[in-house]
This record gives structure tokens, sequence and C-alpha cells, in this order.
């Protein structure tokens, strides 16, 4: 049976000749970073495996990682709201960190010191953020994203609510699980992805890290899950794996935008001339005045809210063009981020107004922003059209 020691932190395993430690931390706990160290250096263990993944790992030792980012790249690869979440998600852990006087993941900055001054070797046990983000994402529908987003924003505002108390509850649930509570009630399979999956990969990764003693350091909601998969194999090559787009999304892309041609050519065949040509200014009023108005929200350049405007009518019956590619281009390129927009993208973040005066969030908040405008222009102009029809 797994001993747990009296602070309820500690944990000891075994798995054939191996001695496991694994300490719960809560991320932004000065007390999780003082019992960290000292379980280090009195259990010297061989390895010290951190619940961190490659691209986690960098933007620890590499503070400058932002000014590497291609936000062309991002914009072209579909990524805008997946990395506009991983920042409002790295805000709200960077602003509760601020209030309390110490580093998000500090904890994980100190085993990673400490287990090098114990001569250990580290060991990164966690899978690969986007990778988690990404699989995430295959199984959320847009409006389901849009809430996610929402809360992430809404979450921003309330950090200073957050008392050292509530730090201590946080010791009892991951940080993506506080914040994403709500959407895993409506959506388990969300909860699945983020936490049981990433509680399997762990399990998986820690046992088999090398050495004979291992002080493991994870979020401490991850620790129950762990030990009810420690003697579970686990296929974590399945795990690292983006799962298929789902067919019925991929023929949605297509049925809506034949739907509306369709619609449009009836409206000329049955109603005329004037039906037909009233059901394409709906069309276009609908499609891009709303997809120029998430623009406007969002601070862009003119120029881009004009292509916006412009866009959206025709991309919306392309599925293959987003309205938010093009106006996060134009964005990009009429309002070039510099090197210090980059610089100060992570002071930036720890506030709502800094993500709307950063150049390249606000690329991002076009993106999405644009977006958003343009889908709900279409479901407004349908039913306007039929009407017509």
């Amino acid at each position: 049976m797994p001993k747990i020691d009296n602070r309820n932190m500690i944990h000891y395993l075994d798995y054939n000749d191996k001695k496991v430690i694994i300490v719960g931390t809560a991320h932004v706990s000065r007390e999780s970073v003082r019992l960290v160290a000292e379980v280090i250096e009195n259990e010297k263990p061989d390895t010290v495996c951190v619940e961190l993944c490659e691209s986690r790992y960098q933007s620890i030792r590499q503070k400058d990682q932002w000014q590497n980012m291609d936000i062309v790249k991002v914009i072209r690869e579909k990524k805008s709201f997946l990395l506009l979440s991983n920042l409002l998600l790295a805000s709200f852990q960077k602003r509760i960190a601020k209030k309390f006087n110490i580093k998000p993941g500090q904890e994980m900055i100190q085993a990673i010191e400490s287990g090098e001054a114990v001569g250990a070797q580290i060991y990164l046990a966690d899978r690969d953020i986007r990778i988690t983000l990404s699989r995430v994402w295959r199984l959320m529908k847009f409006w389901t994203k849009l809430k996610l987003l929402f809360q992430l924003l809404v979450s921003i505002g309330q950090v200073d609510e957050i008392s050292q108390e509530d730090i201590e509850k946080m010791k009892q649930e991951d940080v993506l699980e506080t914040l994403l509570a709500d959407v895993g009630k409506s959506l388990p399979v969300v909860r699945d992805t983020l936490i049981d999956e990433r509680d399997r990969y762990l399990a998986h990764k820690i046992k088999n890290a090398p050495g004979d003693k291992i002080v493991a350091v994870v979020g401490a909601g991850h620790v129950p899950g762990i030990k009810k998969y420690w003697e579970v194999e686990t296929d974590i090559a399945s795990l690292d794996q983006l799962p298929p787009k789902s067919r019925t999304a991929g023929l949605l892309k297509w049925i809506i935008p034949i739907g509306i041609i369709g619609l449009l050519l009836s409206g000329f065949y049955y109603g005329g001339a004037k039906a037909g040509s009233d059901m394409v200014v709906w069309w276009l009023l609908a499609n891009g005045i709303l997809a120029g108005l998430g623009a406007l929200i969002a601070f862009a350049h003119p120029l881009t809210i004009v292509a916006s405007i412009l866009a959206a009518p025709l991309t919306s019956l392309n599925p293959m063009i987003a309205a938010g590619w093009v106006s996060g281009l134009v964005e990009a390129f009429s309002r070039k981020p510099k090197v210090k927009d980059f610089e100060s993208l992570q002071e930036d973040i720890y506030s709502i107004r800094g993500f709307w005066k950063n150049k390249v969030t606000r690329i991002l908040l076009v993106v999405v922003f644009t977006n958003l405008g343009s889908s709900i222009g279409t479901f407004v102009a349908i039913p306007l059209m039929v009407k017509v029809l």
C-alpha cells in the first residue's frame, strides 16, 4: 500500500526495484517551493522528474523564446485560437504568482536547481502542452471554444479576489482543471484529455524514468490519478497522437457553403432577379458587417476592418479559408510586431488591457473576433435570406 506522510503531500511508491517519491505541489505556492527543495536535498535521488514537457522546460530556461515566434506562420497554420488560449492560461498563472511575490512554476524551477545541485538527472515527464491542447481542440465545437476563451478572459479579472487559502486549495486540482471546470462539466471528454490522459502519461513516464531512486515533482491534482494508474500499462504512443478530425465537422464545412450557394441560386430561380439580389445584399451585409465589427472590437487597423468586411462574405463560402485568416494577415502586415512587442509579451499578458495593447496578442484577437463575427453573420444571414425567398 502507498505510504503518505502526515503533510499528505509526499507519497512513496515502488515499481520493480525502484523507489519513487512523489511530491504534490501547487504551481503558485511558496510552501511548495520549500517542500520540493527539502525533499530533494534529503533524498538525494538519481533522477528528478518534473511535470514539464520540452516546450515548457525551454520557456523556463529561455526567457526570450517569444522573440522567435513567427506570428504569420501561426495564422496560416490556424493556431491563433490555440495560442491565444495558451497565453490567457499563462496570464492567469503569472498574475497569481505576481500577487504572492513568487515566480510562476517556481516549484519546477526549484526541482531542477535542487536536482542539479545533488547531481541528479532531470527528466521531463509531462506530455507536450501543444499536443494536450490540440487534442482538446479537436474535441471542442466552435461555441465551446468561445466559452473557453471567455472563461479564460474572465479569470484574469478574478485574480485579485484569490486569497492565500485559495492557493492552498489549488493543490487539490490541476490549474487547467480549475479554469476549465465549467467546460469539463458540459463536456466530460475534455476533462479526460486534460487530466486523466496526463495522469496516465505521467505515471508511465515517472515509473519508467532512469535511476533506482526517483523524486517526481507534480501538481497535487495529478497525484490521485498517478497512483490510480501506477500498476496499469499505458500506451503513451497513442496519447502523443492527434485524434482524426471528425467526419461530420469535415462534411459541415462543405455542406453549409453549398447550402448557402444553393439558397442564393434558388432565390434567383424562384423569386427572380429582385429576390435574388436582395438575398445577396443580406448575405453581404450580415457577414461583412459582423466580421468587421469583430475586427473593430479587437482594435484592428482600419485596413484590417475593411479587409474583414470585404473578405468575410467570400471566405464563408470557401471551407479552405477563414475571414480571420485574412484579417490576421492584413493586421500583421499593417502593424507588424516589433522586437519590443515580443520582449514585452510576458508582461503585457498580465492584464486584459495588455492583450489589446500588444501587437502580437492583438493580431490573435483580430483573428478570433473576426471569425466569430463572420460565423454569427452566417447564421444571421440565412433566416433573412429565407424570408426574402
